[in-house]
């Protein structure tokens, strides 16, 4: 088994595979300043919304998250908007399942240069039939929607980190 697992990781090392992180580094940079930009009609969710995007800049870019002005690259989330829809509903015609939209628009600037992206992430959840949507609730599913958008925006910066090799 140990040498499946070896010849397996000689074999990736040896056609150039590398992780989408690394690919991401190549354009963003060693550090990162974010920005969301705050909704009048939902502060409540820009807060929520920029603890998923640092979160992801440690974790996914596997940078150093520093203030704007020593950064390489910056980040600007604007919230497009925030949708909760019926996904699925019980025997008796109650929803029991939602799905959550997030949309976002982000800006990314890299040595004076701007490059715009258009993101969104969708999570699914369940209630209990004729109830309400929780704040709970409400707030796990913009976070885990926003987090699957962010999901995407690095998997675009990483596709643009292998072109430019």
């Amino acid at each position: 088994m140990k040498y499946w697992i070896l010849s397996a990781l000689i074999f990736l090392a040896g056609c150039g595979y590398q992780p989408s992180s690394h690919l991401a580094k190549n354009v963003v940079g060693d550090s990162v300043s974010t920005e969301v930009v705050i909704r009048m009609e939902d502060p409540q969710n820009t807060v929520i919304i920029k603890d998923a995007v640092d979160m992801a800049v440690i974790t996914r870019f596997r940078t150093a998250l520093v203030p704007k002005n020593v950064s390489h690259t910056h980040l600007k989330i604007m919230i497009n908007s925030v949708s909760f829809s019926p996904l699925r509903y019980d025997t008796n015609g109650y929803i029991i399942t939602y799905r959550t939209a997030v949309v976002m628009g982000i800006s990314r600037t890299t040595a004076g240069k701007t490059a715009n992206y258009t993101t969104s992430g969708v999570y699914d959840f369940d209630i209990e039939p004729n109830a309400i949507i929780s704040d709970q609730a409400r707030f796990e599913a913009i976070r885990q929607g926003a987090q699957k958008g962010i999901d995407v925006f690095i998997a675009q910066v990483s596709a643009q980190g292998s072109d430019s090799k």
